[in-house]
């Protein structure tokens, strides 16, 4: 899914970590499965951290000894909200070119 469009205008690595953690927004994250998620350095990675938290951009918990990372409720798409009754579907843009 992937962060809201707002914050996608950062930089890469704090772009990756986001949609990263938007895809896992329930469970979060720790920094070794963002490691794993993010194709870019630890330095990156814990300089982009950061960033995103110094931001409120992301929430540091640390749940029975773990630490896990989790994106703000502000950063999460609704996914409901991606869909609008106007636009038409993939399956009605195929129908309109092939004449159906």
């Amino acid at each position: 899914m992937g962060a809201k469009p707002a914050y996608r205008d950062r930089p890469a690595a704090e772009v990756g970590i986001l949609d990263a953690l938007v895809d896992r927004a329930d469970e979060g994250m720790t920094v070794l499965e963002l490691r794993a998620a993010v194709d870019t350095d630890i330095d990156r990675i814990e300089s982009a951290l950061a960033a995103l938290k110094d931001d409120g951009l992301i929430v540091v918990n640390d749940e029975n000894g773990t630490v896990r990372i989790h994106p703000a409720d502000e950063v999460v798409p609704d996914p409901t909200a991606d869909v609008d009754p106007e636009d038409p579907s993939l399956l009605d843009v195929l129908r309109d070119r092939l004449g159906l």
